[in-house]
């Protein structure tokens, strides 16, 4: 078998992920926050970019409306030096202004080497929860050792103010008896907030009753023994076990529902997240306008100073400084026109939703239609990808509230007569059902699918279970109220 080397020409086609290409695809991901981080780090690193100043004309209209926002931005017109005329008016009292400022008072003359309050003083933060039983347990008096193993208990708390050490474990860590750490534990438990460095839940619970006085009644053994019929509900278990009637285990459930299950929840430092919205929809007249949101976006420009450095001629600017600043440039414009491009694709995609559930904005989450990527994709000539691009991590501001461009896309329930329902209608109408029953005996999931079923939508047990519970309404047994 001989063996030879052969010359084949082959012509094929694939796609190749520039990195002009790569950077356009992150920027269609990413959200407003997002966006604007990552211009300012480009701005930081880039010295070819800069922001434009805004600057409104004098008779009001809005130049350049109609080029194109790719384009690169014309060269600003030469400006005039402005000169400041510093010569006083003639018609001035002087004698009275003098006098005015010269009329005597308390005379307040500021040292240079005075300390200045620095800013930092004026922010507020939240006290935390370590900081909060650190502050009493310093009040106490208590001695250098308590105070050290007051500091290990506190360090050993969850967020909810729960302790998960053992005593054992504290007590080995600080180097004293169990009786010590007993002691300085049960001093703690009576701090504020009622409940905080308990060991479980039922302990939590008791040190708020002892702090309500109830130590005598049946709430004390509801908690020790029947908490998992209070969870169910079962209070005739409850009134068998103990020999008290219903209505006085309803009571004292009622009791102990009011007490606080997680104590260290006041004191959380987690910051609420708000949402800044992508887009804007008004509704004028009889159509819907949308309205990109750029506030506090930079309007990119390439700078004047290094467009005419690269049309200086000869050696006025070396060769390495010139291709420095032409990879630059070319960053730079690759970016502006990413950015563009974005929010042209983000416009298209949220114009042809609005489109679609335009009964949706008119008449609310009832009307919502039932709609897939593929549907808008079809209507805007682009891929399904890049439509799930641009609606990640995107909101939108509609006459009907905030909501994430994702909630548009739902799946369909299908109908005994006429068209499908949305997924997220159906949802709506569960959690409106919910809210409409009796306490005393809620509906149950079959008894749901009745209901729906009277409204012409057809539906599975199991799939009211699911809607039910990505609600976060609990089953009837559990939302029966006596």
């Amino acid at each position: 078998m001989a063996l030879e080397l052969r010359q084949q020409l082959r012509l094929t086609q694939q796609l190749v992920m520039t990195p002009q290409l790569q950077q356009a695809i992150k920027l269609l991901q990413l959200s407003r926050l997002e966006l604007l981080e990552v211009i300012n780090e480009e701005m930081e690193e880039n010295p070819v970019l800069e922001d434009t100043p805004e600057e409104v004309p004098e008779d009001g209209s809005a130049e350049g409306a109609g080029e194109d926002p790719v384009a690169e931005p014309m060269e600003p017109p030469e400006l005039k030096p402005v000169t400041v005329e510093e010569t006083a008016r003639e018609d001035i009292d002087w004698s009275s202004y003098l006098g005015e400022y010269s009329a005597p008072g308390p005379v307040c003359f500021e040292s240079e080497e005075r300390e200045v309050p620095e800013y930092e003083n004026f922010l507020a933060r939240r006290e935390s929860l370590n900081e909060h039983l650190m502050w009493q347990l310093l009040l106490c008096g208590v001695s250098r050792k308590e105070e050290q193993i007051g500091s290990a208990i506190i360090g050993n708390l969850n967020k909810d103010g729960y302790l998960q050490s053992t005593v054992d474990e504290i007590a080995i860590m600080t180097e004293v008896d169990i009786s010590q750490v007993e002691k300085v534990l049960s001093r703690m438990q009576s701090f504020d907030p009622s409940g905080v460095c308990a060991r479980d839940l039922p302990e939590c619970l008791l040190i708020q009753v002892g702090h309500l006085g109830l130590q005598d009644s049946i709430v004390i053994q509801i908690i020790r023994d029947q908490l998992k019929h209070v969870e169910n509900k079962n209070y005739k278990a409850i009134s068998r076990a103990l020999g008290v009637s219903v209505d006085g285990v309803s009571s004292a459930v009622g009791v102990i529902t009011g007490l606080e299950p997680k104590p260290g929840r006041e004191f959380s430092e987690e910051e609420p997240q708000y949402i800044s919205p992508d887009v804007f929809v008004y509704k004028m007249g009889d159509e819907f306008v949308i309205v990109l949101n750029e506030d506090g976006l930079p309007k990119l420009r390439i700078s004047s100073f290094y467009r005419e450095a690269l049309q200086k001629k000869g050696d006025e600017i070396s060769n390495p400084t010139k291709d420095y600043i032409q990879n630059k440039l070319r960053s730079a414009v690759w970016l502006i026109r990413s950015i563009h491009q974005r929010q042209r694709t983000i416009y298209k995609v949220v114009e042809s939703i609005v489109g679609f559930q335009r009964n949706f904005l008119e008449k609310g989450i009832a009307h919502l239609k039932p709609m897939v990527l593929r549907d808008v994709a079809a209507d805007i000539g682009m891929h399904e990808s890049t439509v799930s691009r641009v609606t990640t991590n995107k909101y939108v501001h509609t006459p009907q509230g905030i909501y994430e461009l994702k909630f548009f896309f739902n799946s369909s329930i299908s109908r005994f007569d006429g068209e499908t329902i949305a997924s997220a209608s159906v949802k709506e109408k569960i959690r409106k059902i919910v809210e409409s029953e009796d306490p005393a005996k809620p509906y149950s999931d079959k008894k749901m699918v009745d209901i729906l079923e009277a409204s012409n939508i057809s539906i599975a047990r199991r799939t009211v279970a699911k809607y039910r519970e990505m609600l976060g309404v609990l089953p009837s047994n559990k939302r029966k109220k006596l």
